[in-house]
């Protein structure tokens, strides 16, 4: 709960990174469950995901009665191009869809 003029900062996969990653006929306005296996420390453990539309969040966060101050689609930190090669080998410009920034007020 967060007292009037709180802020909650959520990050979210990108929704539309889900769904170019969801395969053929994915589709994005549909909410679906996706399970990822992780491994961290020695330990693996099933995690479970879910996807929906850009819309649908917004619209929640909305009904819950927060105000969306700001929605940042961000670039990867300094260093991260040297850090991690093969994964910017195709992104000349350094960009990509992974992850999006809300910040909601609570009114």
């Amino acid at each position: 709960m967060l007292t009037p003029g709180g802020r909650l900062i959520v990050s979210v996969n990108h929704p539309f990174a889900d769904y170019l990653s969801g395969g053929p006929g994915t589709d994005y306005f549909a909410t679906r469950q996706t399970f990822d296996e992780w491994t961290l420390g020695g330990h693996t453990a099933l995690l479970g995901f879910w996807s929906r539309p850009l819309h649908a969040m917004t619209d929640a966060f909305t009904a819950a009665g927060f105000r969306i101050s700001v929605i940042s689609e961000p670039f990867p930190a300094q260093g991260a191009h040297e850090l991690f090669p093969d994964v910017f080998a195709d992104r000349p410009s350094g960009a990509f869809l992974c992850f999006l920034f809300f910040v909601l007020q609570a009114d």
